[in-house]
Formats: C-alpha cells, sequence, structure tokens
C-alpha cells in the first residue's frame, strides 16, 4: 500500500501514512498557463493499492478534478486498487431537487468517485434523506467518525460540561458526545432563512448556571448559526462558550468574528486552520488497516 498526498491532503497525508507505517509520496500538482491542471506521481504503483488522501476546501471544483485526474492516472500505471481518503468530502448537502430545474449535485459528485475509485473512507460526512453511504455510493465506502476524539479533548479540557446541538442536523454528534463522556445534551430548533440568516430557538426551559456549554457541531461555515446559539447560552448563564466542529471551513471571516464573540473555537485538522487542536490522521490511518 503507498499513501499519496494530493494538493489538499499534504497536512495529513504524512501523518496517515506514519501512524500506518505506511510508505508515503506527494502528488505533483502544478497548473499550465491557461489555469489547466497537471498531476504527476513520481514513484511506481504497480500492483499497489493506491490511497489518495484529499480534502475538499477552498478551491472545491480544482480539488475535484484533481483527484479524478490522479485517481485515472494512477489506474494507468498500474494501481490494483485506488482508495479516496477524504478528511472533507463536498457536495453533500444538495441530495435531492429542491428547486425546480436545480442539480442533485451530491447524486453527480459520488458518481465522478464511483467511476474512477474502488473505495473512500469519508470523515463525518454531512448526510441527511440519506444517511448511509451504501446508499449514496456504488463503491465500497467507510464512514468514519471524530467523536470519540471531540470526547476526548471535552474530558480533558473543559469541566462541567453541557453539550449542545444548535440544531436537529448536528443532534447525531452532540447527542453522541454527550453520551460518550456521560454528561447532559440538549438540541436546539433552528430556522434558516439564508446562508447568512437563521434564527435558533429553545424547546425547553434549561439553566446552564455554573456549567460551560460545548456547542458541538459537523461543520462550520459562516458561523451564524453558533454566533446565534451562543446569544442564547450566555442568557441561560453559561460561564464559558465552546464550540467544537469536525470541519472547520469558517468563510467570511467566521473564525475572528466567533472569537470576537468570546467564543472558544476548537476545531479537528481534516481542514487545516487556526483552530484545528484535534487530530484525525489516526482515525484514518485505522481505517486503512481493516
Amino acid at each position: 500500500m503507498l499513501i499519496v498526498s494530493c494538493s489538499h491532503g499534504k497536512h495529513l497525508g504524512p501523518l496517515i501514512a506514519k501512524k500506518s507505517n505506511i510508505r508515503h509520496s506527494n502528488l505533483h500538482v502544478d497548473k499550465f498557463p491557461d489555469n489547466e491542471l497537471r498531476v504527476r506521481f513520481d514513484t511506481n504503483l504497480k500492483n499497489k493499492n493506491a490511497v489518495l488522501v484529499q480534502s475538499f476546501y477552498e478551491n472545491i471544483s480544482d480539488c475535484i478534478i484533481e483527484a479524478i485526474l490522479a485517481a485515472k492516472t494512477a489506474e494507468e500505471l498500474g494501481a490494483k486498487k485506488i482508495i479516496l481518503a477524504a478528511p472533507y468530502f463536498p457536495y453533500m448537502r444538495q441530495d435531492k431537487r429542491f428547486h425546480k430545474g436545480e442539480a442533485v449535485s451530491q447524486v453527480i459528485i459520488t458518481g465522478l468517485i464511483d467511476k474512477y475509485f474502488n473505495a473512500v473512507h469519508l470523515m463525518d460526512p454531512h448526510l441527511h434523506r440519506k444517511n448511509k453511504l451504501e446508499n449514496i455510493f456504488k463503491i465500497k465506502p467507510k464512514k468514519l467518525t471524530a467523536n470519540n476524539l471531540i470526547a476526548g479533548y471535552i474530558r480533558k479540557h473543559v469541566k462541567n460540561p453541557v453539550i449542545i446541538g444548535p440544531d436537529e442536523e448536528s443532534y447525531k454528534w452532540a447527542k453522541n458526545v454527550a453520551e460518550i463522556i456521560n454528561s447532559e445534551s440538549i438540541i436546539l430548533n433552528k430556522k434558516r432563512y439564508s446562508s447568512y440568516h437563521v434564527k435558533i430557538k429553545l424547546n425547553k426551559k434549561i439553566s446552564l448556571k455554573n456549567k460551560n456549554a460545548v456547542i458541538v457541531d459537523d461543520i462550520i461555515s459562516t458561523g451564524h448559526t453558533i454566533l446565534e446559539t451562543a446569544k442564547i447560552l450566555k442568557k441561560l448563564g453559561a460561564k464559558k462558550i465552546y464550540c467544537i466542529c469536525v470541519h472547520g471551513i469558517f468563510v467570511s471571516n467566521a473564525l475572528s468574528k466567533l472569537k470576537k464573540a468570546k467564543i472558544n473555537v476548537i476545531s479537528t485538522n481534516t481542514i487545516p486552520n487556526k483552530a484545528a487542536k484535534i487530530d484525525v490522521s489516526g482515525v484514518i490511518a485505522g481505517s486503512l488497516k481493516n
């Protein structure tokens, strides 16, 4: 087996290789003057299982094309099996046609992955109506989670925590983490009007006096859901407010806005960012052994 770091997998590829005791190589990626991508392997792939590590953030379209170019090239160079290890995988939320004429992007993108890869390992994918990867991919999928790592971080760094899920989508993360550390959990109600306009409401009366509130969610993008949730938690008397997420996308200066609101923000390193204090490389490495 060989671990190959794509351009957006270089922050994790070497760590995964070290923890799994598998040889590592970088995929060489550059662009022609017209911005077309060029990829190149500099190691022998013949009869090897190649694990391409790619996290799909920022220039997502380029990341997708790069992974497809790399997978097809690996096949042509004789790789026996091609596995995509995606710490963060995109296009999961659009799993049906919400408005007339829309693309169902989840089906299209996962169809491309099916065509060029033999297996896929995803860290905490953002699933909705189709809640199993086996219902989305035709190739063999593995769903990985950072819940145990998040629970371990809370156990070590936060005293007297109450786990908060800001909406029903965060329920599976917040409730599971609370169960691991034997803590109380509360799920709030959210109504989304746009990416930058949400309203959060309590669904029962609670008090957070002398307690630390820990918001747990899979993704922080604009941060508006977390900011609105924090306003409620402060009114309920929380001593400190923490927010822990798996995927820290942090668009539109979200991280700065959250810190300005005195929210302690922590994320995993599925996407490199200044709040990434929880390392998921061991979980991904472990998935390759099974």
